[in-house]
């Protein structure tokens, strides 16, 4: 995770570790409350208590928790590994059928399995009774000897554990559980951390519920099979005297269902927790120096970081700090808006400035160009018409290819197997037409898409953008706060040198938004969720774009005022900025 300005990525392993070490201490308390409701008497709460007390400190217990404890390490340093910056958003049914049988993804669905019968033994265990062990004994009704027989009750619940850790694991597939987002709010870990605990709780009760309904389901119709198995391997008998858990009547008990979601509930709960602290302790605050008077410490300066890095992690970091400075840092904006000595250029403002607008210049285009393939009817353009268009000097960039080393070129673990390929053959044509030169004889040169094809390709708010979604959208907030800020702390006018092109920027920026929610389905918002820990604020992207954009010339406006006419910008631009001086916006 280290990357070649440093800092951040011993930053981000520590923070992992830091999460996993709470996760850890917090795990006795999510144990000693299961043990309370697994154990729950109604109408004895003396007795309730005192073995729920009994039962904490048996060694039993002990060692379940010592289990446990190394489930919760495996889950850490499985959020470390597969944690990205960037939402996947397949293209296809076929494409999220390769994400979910990529091999990497299969390791990751089998230990999760493994991981949840460990979970389920422990809550077995803990139980106690009739869930205790795999086999009791028992007589046979012919001729009355005493044999070991199967205990159904216990392999249903190491069954169950299974199921819940394969869907746990297809669900941080589906729902983009690793994905990462930098709040745009900062908050302190404690206040963040008790205010999405209730959400967490909810998340896990209704997990639990749907995984127990839909494993009862399967259990009815293929129980037979892996109890058969399982019993002709270790030799067991099936008490026969017994109601088969694999029937309506076995099923729909009371006691079994309850302690199936209570133990699925601990179990997504411990996950659930864990995934939560990551993403509290890994969107940290990181300072940047804004300028350093020591040359070898210029790589890790504040400009030069969110100017140079191929690394996304970084970029969001330095992002982060960006937001904190605008608005909390008086002396870090001055020395933002300083002139460096000797030479008196304004290096600091022009990197910050100059990154922004490329970032912003770039959303533009891709906006501009699919209004273009809509309005064509899908009609691809030429390599000519593609050569002629004006680009920037930013290379266009891929999720793929966004944790790619700037050394070695090698995709980086924090991305597969989540980030969709260019070069996987299940990556659409659309993505690669977007990242490289088309061949010739290629269908998807120069020719009329049907629609159907075109419905196939990566939404414009997904894939193709998903990489720098957010940080051109946090981007615009925070450039509008630097330039509304220099209007009092800008003694040396560095900020009046490339106000124009900012003006510039986003009113074309806020045009090309508002023709594109003109276009078919673009202004209508995703169904929203019962309860999910993926976060999918990404399928909102664009609506928050809009509301960032027009937030952020407002406040620029209103700081400025009649000072805006003074600005060299052309007639349509000012026209448009007059709308928003007289707040009619």
């Amino acid at each position: 995770l280290e990357d070649s300005a440093g800092g951040p990525g011993p930053v981000v392993v520590w923070s992992a570790v830091s999460s996993i070490a709470w996760s850890v201490l917090l795990l006795p308390v999510t144990a000693a409350v299961f043990v309370l409701l697994s154990r729950f008497s109604l109408f004895h709460p003396i007795q309730w208590i005192s073995e729920c007390t009994s039962l904490l400190t048996a060694s039993s217990s002990i060692f379940s928790l010592v289990v446990l404890c190394g489930v919760v390490l495996i889950t850490g340093l499985f959020n470390l590994e597969f944690y990205t910056l960037v939402p996947s958003i397949p293209c296809s049914r076929m494409a999220l059928l390769g994400t979910v049988l990529h091999p990497r993804q299969c390791v990751h669905s089998l230990v999760y399995c493994t991981m949840g019968m460990l979970v389920m033994w422990c809550a077995s265990v803990t139980i106690g009774g009739r869930y205790s062990t795999l086999g009791i004994p028992c007589r046979q009704s012919e001729s009355g000897e005493v044999v070991t027989c199967l205990n159904e009750y216990h392999l249903f619940l190491l069954l169950a554990g299974a199921f819940m850790g394969y869907s746990h694991s297809f669900l941080g597939v589906v729902q983009n559980m690793y994905y990462v987002s930098f709040q745009p709010i900062q908050q302190y870990k404690y206040p963040r951390f008790k205010g999405c605990l209730p959400m967490v709780v909810k998340c896990s009760v209704i997990q639990s519920l749907y995984s127990a309904r839909n494993f009862a389901a399967l259990y009815l119709f293929f129980g037979y099979a892996p109890k058969t198995w399982i019993s002709s391997t270790l030799h067991l008998q099936i008490d026969s005297s017994l109601q088969p858990l694999d029937s309506l009547t076995g099923l729909l008990e009371f006691s079994l269902l309850y302690h199936l979601t209570i133990s699925g509930t601990f179990l997504y709960f411990t996950w659930y927790l864990t995934v939560l602290l990551f993403r509290i302790y890994v969107t940290e605050a990181y300072s940047f120096p804004v300028q350093s008077t020591f040359t070898e410490d210029a790589e890790q300066c504040l400009p030069k970081v969110l100017a140079e890095t191929n690394t996304l992690v970084m970029k969001f970091f330095a992002l982060q700090d960006l937001a904190l400075l605008s608005q909390h840092s008086l002396s870090r904006r001055l020395e933002v808006f300083s002139l460096s000595q000797p030479g008196g250029h304004p290096h600091n403002w022009n990197a910050i400035s100059r990154e922004c607008l490329s970032l912003l210049s770039e959303l533009t285009q891709r906006l501009v160009a699919h209004q273009d393939a809509v309005a064509s009817n899908g009609r691809v353009k030429s390599q000519s018409d593609i050569a002629e268009t004006p680009r920037l000097g930013v290379p266009l960039r891929t999720p793929g290819s966004v944790f790619k080393s700037s050394v070695g070129g090698v995709h980086s673990a924090l991305t597969a197997p989540f980030t969709p390929d260019v070069d996987s053959p299940f990556s659409s044509p659309a993505i690669r037409r977007l990242v490289g030169q088309q061949e010739p004889l290629s269908p998807w040169f120069g020719t009329v898409q049907s629609p159907h094809i075109m419905r196939r390709g990566p939404k414009l708010w997904s894939a193709s953008t998903g990489e720098t979604a957010r940080l051109k959208l946090t981007f615009t907030l925070r450039l509008s706060h630097l330039v509304a800020a220099s209007f009092s702390e800008d003694q040396f006018g560095v900020v009046q040198t490339t106000l124009p092109n900012i003006l510039s920027c986003l009113v074309v920026l806020l045009e090309a938004v508002d023709r594109h929610f003109k276009l078919p389905h673009a202004s209508s918002k995703p169904v929203r969720a019962v309860c999910r820990m993926g976060d999918s604020t990404y399928k909102t992207l664009r609506f928050a774009l809009r509301a960032a954009l027009k937030t952020a010339i407002y406040k620029i406006t209103t700081t400025f005022g009649e000072h805006l006419n003074a600005v060299n910008i052309s007639t349509e631009h000012r026209k448009r900025l007059q709308q928003f001086l007289e707040f009619k916006e």
